[in-house]
């Protein structure tokens, strides 16, 4: 009897057969994954290979310089000021964008009437789909002018903190903080939809749960909704600052071109690495064409990296993670 026991306690071994659909897409899933990082990499080859006279030509200096001369007799140039502006103007765009984002989400999900659920879905899916060029062009003829109002309030009235802070008779306009909104602008539907998706997976128990034990809606969005939406939530917003790290023409038409590191997002100075490969490329020489090669590659390593720590911190706090359904 006990030998039986041992027998029937032993592990089975389990065949897998698969079928000729699961063989096909499991070939064409596996080169479709192989050839993204096939491609990536030839990318960052090519752009490393014509980035490479520039690294020698600058040194470690590209990250520190802030003028840009590279076709001179005696080149100076480096991304440290357009570097520090793309990251400024992707941190106004996301700290402006994310709250309307999530509160846009949380309103077609749960506040709007059923009837206009699905229009203003499709209506938030549209705008995604608007070309930068568009927004750019309504930023500078349109929002601009709107916006010196608020400019100047915010001047007159935060100025003592530095970003707020205007030098006297500076000019208001073509700023990193109207460059920022129309950023955020271009953002706001792209992690609407990506939010508004993950709330709508919200287990339904969960939700109905809470407001059975007396919560309020507020209340159980609070402790339902968004606990569970966190990790679509950072999801959304690293689409977003992909976009704004990476947008060339909104900014090219907004801001005027300054080589120099300033807080002040208020006054007109201000670049992207994006916009100065747009507006440089056409008029570069040699070492002007390996600079921006260079400019371009730093660019996509700060993209990588700030996707590298988004799936980082999405695996951590994985909507649904925890919740029992």
């Amino acid at each position: 009897m006990p030998s039986d026991i041992a027998v029937e306690d032993q592990p089975r071994s389990v065949t897998i057969t698969h079928t000729r659909a699961d063989i096909v897409f499991r070939r064409i899933a596996f080169g479709a994954g192989t050839s993204t990082f096939v491609i990536m990499a030839l990318i960052g080859t090519f752009l490393l290979v014509r980035a490479a006279p520039a690294f020698h030509l600058a040194g470690l200096r590209f990250f520190t310089e802030q003028l840009w001369r590279p076709d001179e007799t005696h080149p100076v140039f480096g991304i440290a000021a357009v570097l520090y502006g793309t990251v400024m103007l992707a941190a106004i765009a996301l700290v402006l964008a994310v709250p309307v984002s999530v509160a846009t989400a949380l309103f077609v999900s749960e506040y709007a009437p059923l009837k206009v659920r699905r229009p203003l879905t499709a209506l938030v899916d549209l705008l995604a789909a608007v070309p930068s060029l568009i927004f750019g062009l309504w930023g500078l003829f349109f929002l601009q002018p709107k916006m010196l109002g608020l400019a100047k309030f915010l001047s007159a009235h935060v100025g003592f903190i530095p970003i707020f802070h205007v030098q006297p008779g500076a000019v208001l306009v073509s700023s990193p903080f109207i460059a920022g909104v129309v950023l955020a602008l271009m953002i706001v539907p792209i992690i609407t939809s990506v939010t508004r998706e993950v709330f709508s997976q919200t287990p339904p128990g969960e939700k109905e749960g809470a407001l059975a034990l007396g919560a309020t809606r507020w209340g159980m969005i609070r402790t339902v909704m968004l606990p569970f939406g966190r990790g679509g939530i950072i999801g959304g917003s690293m689409l977003g600052l992909g976009r704004a790290l990476g947008e060339t023409i909104a900014v090219a038409l907004i801001l005027s071109p300054a080589f120099a590191i300033s807080p002040h997002i208020l006054q007109p100075t201000g670049n992207s690495v994006a916009s100065l490969i747009a507006l440089r490329f056409g008029e570069a020489k040699h070492n002007g064409l390996s600079a921006l090669m260079a400019a371009g590659l730093s660019l996509f390593i700060l993209t990588l990296i700030v996707n590298i720590a988004a799936s980082a911190v999405v695996a951590r706090s994985r909507s649904g993670k925890g919740v029992e359904i």
